[in-house]
């Protein structure tokens, strides 16, 4: 009985191998078998950085093993981890003054999978288009394994400070220092002594004796 589970256990396991899950993320070119599929549009915005300088977060689960790991990439990169490609066309933000802010990336995802368990390993593409921080359920990734959403899309428009934070401390540190060198506040004058009145002689001036 053990002898003839054994294949079959062996098959189960050939069928959802095709990398290790854990594998770190690693830049990696996307496959010739899907490469005429990974063509994706890019706009190029008027304002703010340009697409090619931009810098995308991504996230990737393994719902198996309820992993999690950032890809950190730029327009035309793509990350492997290992049996999923995550490829980024391109991210956006919301100009400063659009109400209610959002970010989003163009993203095309990869997968290395069995379309049955006696059959070869082969690269199919599962998604591709744009993912919404703010309004996930806009698109999903629709895949019993892995699951991909954006979470940032580092960008200025212009205007936009530097670092904010940075910013915000050397306000502070200037006004302080403004305050530092000023000339210090004059002592305050010490509050009037109030004259006693005179107390009445015993007998008045030029009185009869």
């Amino acid at each position: 009985m053990k002898r003839a589970l054994a294949p079959v256990g062996l098959l189960l396991l050939a069928a959802c191998s095709g990398g290790s899950d854990d594998a770190q993320p690693a830049p990696t070119d996307i496959p010739k078998a899907v490469a005429d599929q990974a063509a994706a549009p890019v706009v190029e915005s008027e304002y703010g950085t340009p697409v090619k300088d931009r810098v995308a977060t991504i996230g990737l689960l393994n719902k198996r093993n309820n992993l999690t790991q950032d890809l950190v990439m730029k327009p035309g990169e793509s990350r492997r981890v290992g049996n999923v490609i995550v490829r980024l066309a391109s991210c956006e933000r919301t100009l400063p003054w659009e109400s209610p802010p959002e970010t989003g990336a163009f993203v095309q995802v990869f997968i290395e999978e069995r379309a049955s368990a006696d059959q070869a390993l082969q690269w199919r593409k599962v998604f591709s288009g744009w993912l919404f921080k703010n309004s996930p359920s806009l698109n999903v990734v629709e895949h019993p394994v892995y699951d991909v959403w954006v979470k940032d899309c580092a960008m200025k428009f212009p205007g936009e400070e530097e670092d904010p934070a940075a910013a915000a401390s050397a306000s502070n540190a200037a006004k302080a220092a403004g305050r530092a060198g000023a000339a210090p506040d004059p002592a305050p004058s010490p509050p009037p002594v109030a004259t006693p009145a005179p107390s009445p002689s015993a007998s008045p001036p030029g009185g009869e004796r």
